[in-house]
């Protein structure tokens, strides 16, 4: 028992630092890991991430805040909205077959990574540290992203950092502070509707959050102290190892 509760938290130490480097709490990689190593299916390895992530995001967020405050006029809708359609997403997701869903999450990915490869090959774009676009916008974004987060367990950030920075011309780092805004509730109340419907594993779920909670802050300082570029290769190359990861077990 003691054994188990020492590698579980292990994986959080390292699942918390990824997180805090992309602004995504740790989760993203956490369900193929769990699947893959773990034999969880994919709704039970999505809401065991989720146990680790709501904590990391939250801590994550906070650690963004003080480096590089969030602009309240941005994050409010995002919240909002977010909040909202997370629950929508999530019981869509417990009421669907595990193979579909991971087969679901795998196409997410590769396009969410097609996505960020041409946005990192193109003409660049002057990030800016508040965007021009009015809040509804953020509101549609929130929504778009909550439904998503819901139904694959990731919370939305995944969905709206690429977003943030491509069509609202914010920088990397601004993209995954707004990003984690958004993914704090949204996590919340998927992992309460995932564990209203017991496809949580708690026992793995609970030390893998502690182990995160050591590490996130040192992700987070690396993201603010590589270069642009870089740190958005990193995030392609990190999607994809995701995707290989959960193709390997489906």
């Amino acid at each position: 028992m003691l054994t188990d509760f020492a590698m579980y938290t292990a994986l959080g130490i390292a699942l918390g630092a990824m997180g805090g480097l992309f602004g995504i709490g740790g989760g993203l990689i956490a369900i193929p890991v769990l699947g893959l190593w773990f034999g969880l299916d994919q709704q039970i390895a999505q809401g065991t991430a989720l146990v680790m992530s709501v904590p990391n995001v939250f801590l994550a967020l906070y650690r963004y805040h003080q480096r590089n405050k969030i602009d309240l006029r941005q994050a409010l809708p995002l919240v909002l909205m977010s909040f909202c359609f997370a629950w929508l997403g999530a019981m869509l997701a417990v009421g669907v077959d595990a193979r579909v869903i991971r087969w679901g999450f795998i196409a997410f990915l590769l396009a969410i990574t097609l996505y960020n490869l041409i946005k990192l090959y193109r003409l660049p774009v002057k990030p800016v540290a508040r965007s021009g676009r009015g809040w509804p916008w953020f509101g549609v974004l929130g929504a778009v992203a909550g439904t998503t987060g819901g139904l694959f367990g990731v919370g939305g950030a995944v969905v709206a950092a690429p977003v943030l920075t491509s069509v609202f011309g914010t920088s990397q780092v601004v993209a995954q502070g707004l990003s984690l805004a958004l993914a704090a509730p949204s996590t919340a109340v998927t992992l309460l509707t995932y564990a209203v419907h017991d496809e949580v594993n708690w026992i793995m779920g609970l030390p893998m959050a502690v182990g995160g909670l050591l590490s996130i802050s040192w992700g987070v300082r690396l993201a603010h102290a590589l270069p642009e570029r870089m740190l958005r290769g990193l995030y392609c190359a990190f999607l994809l190892l995701c995707a290989g990861l959960l193709a390997i077990k489906a």
